[in-house]
């Protein structure tokens, strides 16, 4: 059993307080009668849940693109700074969505939510091999050394071990790195222990999935079919 209000938020109809006016309206049935209060407990399992007679599904599994600027977090909450959950959409911000992985505050670009929590533990796991790739403006240029070093699987000044990685180097100063996992600030540390402060990061592609032109603090909901490939592009680093 579960508030009624929790579940027409949980199927996409609004926040908390979009959905009061739509109950207050008479919108919604529950098993063919009008229910005004949001409190008054369903289950969903036995009794059907319709919004202005058409039937709702309860929760729905939903994968969010943000394009994340500087200055964000990737927390749910932060008492100091804000985080990329303000971004969000109003409607989004009651569907239980979490970070899948983490960009640092000064690095942009794709950064998925989820509300499954499967789908996150496996798109977060090393063992997927699920490729990130950034794109990294730097001091200095890129060796074969460099090259063969990320490709080695660097350890860190600390003891931290990465994975094998790929660098390429595309002109004097910038450089793409595929990753497959997403170790504490991992690829400035990478680049960094190579000699290649990085002053800028973004990160491009995740999967199969790009920025496609997603303005800069946007954000989309993949489909099904996005989901799907997305779920199945694992192993595939190159």
């Amino acid at each position: 059993m579960e508030r009624l209000d929790k579940f027409l938020c949980d199927s996409g109809v609004g926040s908390r307080s979009q959905v009061k006016p739509i109950l207050k309206a008479g919108r919604v049935t529950v098993d063919g009668i009008v229910i005004r209060d949001g409190a008054v407990k369903v289950d969903p399992g036995k009794q059907t849940v319709c919004l202005d007679g058409s039937p709702l599904g309860g929760k729905q599994r939903l994968v969010v693109m943000m394009n994340k600027p500087e200055g964000f977090v990737t927390a749910t909450e932060d008492r100091e700074e804000r985080t990329v959950m303000e971004l969000l959409p109003s409607e989004l911000r009651c569907q239980d969505l979490k970070p899948v992985g983490r960009l640092d505050k000064a690095t942009e670009g794709l950064l998925l939510f989820t509300n499954d929590g499967d789908l996150l533990h496996r798109l977060i796991s090393p063992k997927k091999e699920v490729p990130k790739v950034y794109y990294a403006r730097h001091e200095g240029a890129a060796t074969q050394e460099d090259v063969e070093a990320f490709a080695s699987g660097m350890v860190l000044r600390d003891g931290t071990k990465c994975l094998p990685a790929v660098l390429e180097a595309i002109g004097p100063g910038e450089s793409l790195v595929t990753v497959c996992e997403g170790k504490y600030h991992q690829v400035r540390r990478m680049m960094a222990a190579r000699g290649m402060h990085v002053s800028y990061l973004e990160r491009r592609k995740e999967g199969p999935l790009t920025l496609d032109g997603l303005p800069r603090g946007q954000v989309r909901m993949l489909s099904e079919a996005e989901i799907q490939e997305l779920e199945g592009n694992t192993g595939n680093m190159p």
